[in-house]
């Protein structure tokens, strides 16, 4: 191979060992792919095409990733609507004979690796970062390598939030990412800690290790490509430190801020003597 073939809102390049897909750029673009704006696909990581009719006079060429492949789709979860999804080409329906060969074509391709399974590991490269958006409750910020930040809004964040602090985790800390879509009631992102942390399950708004989208916050083009840049940092993280790993202290600067901020909560009354006596003891022990 190594056509081109042009469809809306998308391109496909086929090349030896991969599919290039680039997003065109405009208004009428989903968000999420103007975000995205290309992807190398190997071939390996596809597990199947297919070619069905579309909406509205149109023909829709569909490759499907092998779980496990693509940190974006394994983020999403399958919550993706179909406009949005970045494996889709759709064409008018008359290419569809033209589109019918390159299904063809592509198959062929992907033969050899149609019945290998889920992926070992990420083939498919992640969101580059740094990465950030805003949700209803705070910022997540993440700098593409080892940190994730959360900055809580006093206008959103829950008083457990605000007791506390803003949040930082390191990568090698963590094990997942749990993400639920803004389009849908109750969106949030998560932050799942490795075993040793407290996994308890804590509603999303009561947990700071939590971002709660809300109504307009936490768009999918923003939110998503963050939550596959952080799953695929905690999967290279993985395969560089054994899980059993001792966990090293915190930064002593890092903690003495968050014993600040927990001492300007307690001076305004919104934590109790107990609670900040508590709380520094946990943050003290962390050295």
């Amino acid at each position: 191979m190594g056509d081109v073939l042009a469809g809306i809102h998308a391109t496909w390049q086929f090349e030896s060992d991969a599919v290039v897909i680039r997003f065109e750029r405009g208004i009428r673009t989903p968000k999420l792919l103007n975000a995205l704006r290309e992807r190398r696909v190997p071939l390996e990581a596809l597990a199947s095409v297919t070619l069905a009719p579309g909406k509205r006079g149109t023909v829709v060429l569909h490759a499907e990733p092998r779980p496990g492949a693509d940190p974006l789709m394994e983020a999403a979860a399958g919550q993706l609507k179909d406009g949005s999804d970045p494996y889709r080409l759709v064409l008018p329906a008359d290419r569809e004979t033209l589109a019918e060969y390159y299904r063809d074509e592509l198959r062929t391709a992907i033969a050899p690796y149609g019945g290998l399974g889920p992926a070992d590991g990420f083939l498919v490269a992640a969101p580059e970062g740094p990465q950030s958006f805003k949700a209803y409750d705070g910022k997540a910020s993440f700098d593409g390598t080892g940190e994730i930040n959360f900055r809580w809004f006093w206008t959103g964040a829950s008083s457990e939030k605000w007791k506390a602090g803003d949040q930082t985790f390191r990568v090698r800390d963590l094990s997942g990412v749990e993400w639920r879509s803004p389009e849908i009631m109750d969106g949030y992102l998560r932050l799942v800690r490795r075993e040793g942390h407290d996994t308890r399950p804590v509603q999303p708004d009561h947990d700071p290790a939590s971002l709660v989208f809300g109504l307009g916050y936490g768009p999918v083009h923003e939110s998503l490509p963050f939550a596959a840049a952080v799953l695929a940092a905690i999967r290279g993280a993985s395969d560089r430190v054994p899980a059993s790993a001792a966990i090293r202290p915190r930064d002593p600067a890092a903690v003495a801020e968050r014993i600040r901020h927990l001492g300007e909560l307690h001076q305004a009354g919104l934590v109790t003597d107990e609670e900040f006596s508590a709380k520094k003891a946990d943050l003290l022990a962390e050295l």
